[in-house]
């Protein structure tokens, strides 16, 4: 599934021209995942900002981060879009030199939550210790948070029954008593609630992942070093975008129905997460050391060695 964004016809798709400001690349392939986290990505697409910087983005949907990291790895896609966590597992583990090189969302109230079904067993966040619960996959964002919100109440996580579900199927699989829980994040909150009656048992909001640094962007070191120009067009482009998504909701409503496929009553419904562009490294420090602290990386990562170059730093 490709999703093409605002192209000039005629332009040369392997090189810019001499209009596109020199860039090493004029057509950039973004791996991404269908969530309200894209709103300003989407947007640059709409008002043209990608275009106006010589680029034209092409939107290959992933089924997850990781799948998403594997696009960027293998090339398939320039750059990638995911939760934070595949990135460090990925340095972690040698799996890929990858580098940060734009922010996108941090948890906000209500816009990420653990949440259960009426017919459930679970009705607090105690019952989770013996639950099954559904997470798109191992290391994740959906994964750490959980397991990160669990640990702050006192909630022993190592009997718990991981039930791996792509996000769009958690709703009926809770429905259907496949799980007893699950980590959602918007616009599945609100979907399942109407779906599903699906209330929150814990906001992720809270203690150690209060205000926690979501999403971003990424790419390998080699395609970072080879593309410098493509990668401050795209930056540039973000940032513009990230301003407006920011300051005027009534632009990224729209856009979500149309890109996320969810419907107008939902778009205007949901609570949508904090959009930002820049990376801050003391900011996502927060990530490895989660990560680490819980065991799923084996030693510390420092920040600073991940970030690429930034427009205006």
């Amino acid at each position: 599934m490709v999703v093409s964004g605002c192209g000039a016809l005629g332009m040369d798709t392997s090189k810019a021209s001499s209009g596109s400001g020199g860039l090493e690349k004029s057509t950039l392939k973004v791996s991404i995942l269908p969530t309200t986290d894209l709103g300003p990505f989407w947007l640059a697409q709409d008002e043209g900002f990608f275009k106006d910087e010589g680029l034209n983005v092409e939107s290959v949907v992933a089924a997850s981060g990781q799948a998403s990291l594997a696009k960027s790895i293998s090339g398939e896609a320039d750059i990638a879009f995911s939760t934070y966590p595949p990135f460090f597992t990925a340095k972690s583990t040698g799996t890929a030199d990858m580098q940060l090189v734009a922010d996108a969302t941090s948890v906000n109230a209500k816009t990420n939550a653990i949440v259960t079904v009426p017919n459930s067993p679970v009705k607090t966040i105690f019952d989770l210790a013996t639950a099954k619960i559904a997470i798109t996959a191992k290391n994740t964002a959906s994964d750490l948070l959980t397991r990160s919100v669990m640990q702050d109440h006192g909630v022993d996580f190592s009997k718990v029954k991981w039930v791996l579900i792509p996000l769009p199927n958690i709703a009926a699989a809770l429905q259907q008593g496949e799980a007893d829980a699950a980590y959602l994040p918007e616009p599945y909150i609100t979907q399942a609630a109407k779906t599903a009656s699906a209330i929150p048992v814990v906001d992720i909001n809270t203690g150690a992942t209060q205000d926690f640094p979501l999403t971003g962007f990424g790419a390998t070191r080699k395609w970072v070093q080879e593309h410098p120009k493509t990668l401050a067009a795209f930056q540039r482009a973000m940032q513009k975008a990230t301003h407006e998504a920011t300051n005027d909701r009534a632009k990224v409503e729209p856009l979500l129905v149309r890109f996320a496929k969810i419907d107008e009553d939902t778009a205007k419904l949901l609570t949508l997460p904090g959009y930002g562009s820049t990376l801050d490294s003391r900011r996502l420090q927060r990530v490895p050391d989660l990560l680490l602290q819980l065991g799923t990386i084996p030693s510390p990562i420092d920040v600073n060695t991940m970030i690429g170059p930034q427009v205006g730093r």
